[in-house]
C-alpha cells in the first residue's frame, strides 16, 4: 500500500503480535477478475481492459470461473491448508421481470454451475473448501445500483415484495441435494 499511495499512506504501528493468532477458517468473496494494462496515472498505475470474446455480467464484470480456482489455490499455496469457505459468489444477469410461476434464468444457472465446478477443481487439487454461499438468496437493493441489478436466486418485485423462485434456486437446491452430482449433468446439457 505504501508503494501505491506513497507519502499519503500513514505510518502504522506494528500490529503483528495482535494479528498472529491462528485462523479457524477464511472466507473468500469472488465475483470476477480484472485484466489490467499499464497506465502511469497514480495511484494504481493501471487501468482495466475488456477481454475480447469474454462474457460480462450486467455490472460489467467478466465471468471468469477459472479465477475462483486460481484464488483458492493461491490462498492454499500462500497460507497453507486452512479451511476455506466461498462466502460470496454470484452474478447480476438480465432476468425477465418478476412473474408468478417458474422463472427461467439460464445465465445465472450457467454461472453457478461453472463456479461450483471451479471450486470442485480446487478441491480436487487439495484445497480444503468447506462451504459455498451464493450471493444472493433474494434480489435486493444494491448499494451502487438500487433495484436495477438482480443477483438473487429468488426474484423480489420491488413494488409488491412478491417473491418468485428462479430456476437457478431449484438448480442450486439440486446441487446441494445431490452433493454436486447434478453438476456433471449441467455441464453435459450445456455442451449439447
Amino acid at each position: 500500500m505504501k508503494e501505491i499511495f506513497g507519502d499519503a499512506w500513514p505510518a502504522l504501528p506494528a500490529d503483528d503480535p495482535l494479528i498472529r493468532e491462528p485462523f479457524d477458517w477464511l472466507g473468500i468473496n469472488y465475483y470476477t477478475r480484472n485484466v489490467m494494462r499499464h497506465d502511469d496515472t497514480p495511484p494504481l498505475r493501471g487501468e482495466p481492459v475488456r477481454v475480447p470474446g469474454a462474457v460480462y455480467t450486467e455490472t460489467g464484470w467478466e465471468i471468469y470461473p477459472e479465477g475462483l480456482t486460481h484464488i483458492l489455490l493461491w490462498v492454499k499455496e500462500r497460507y497453507g491448508s486452512l479451511p476455506l469457505y466461498v462466502t460470496e459468489n454470484g452474478a447480476a444477469v438480465a432476468d425477465p421481470p418478476c412473474a408468478p410461476g417458474r422463472m427461467e434464468d439460464p445465465a445465472r444457472m450457467r454461472y453457478l454451475a461453472d463456479h461450483l465446478l471451479a471450486v470442485r477443481k480446487a478441491m480436487d487439487a487439495g484445497v480444503d473448501v468447506r462451504g459455498y454461499f451464493v450471493w444472493s438468496l433474494f434480489d435486493n437493493y444494491e448499494w451502487s445500483s438500487g433495484y436495477a441489478m438482480r443477483f438473487g436466486l429468488v426474484c423480489v418485485d420491488p413494488k409488491t415484495q412478491a417473491r418468485t423462485v428462479k430456476a437457478s434456486a431449484e438448480f442450486y437446491r439440486e446441487v446441494i441435494r445431490t452433493r454436486g452430482e447434478v453438476l456433471g449433468k449441467a455441464t453435459s446439457a450445456a455442451a449439447e
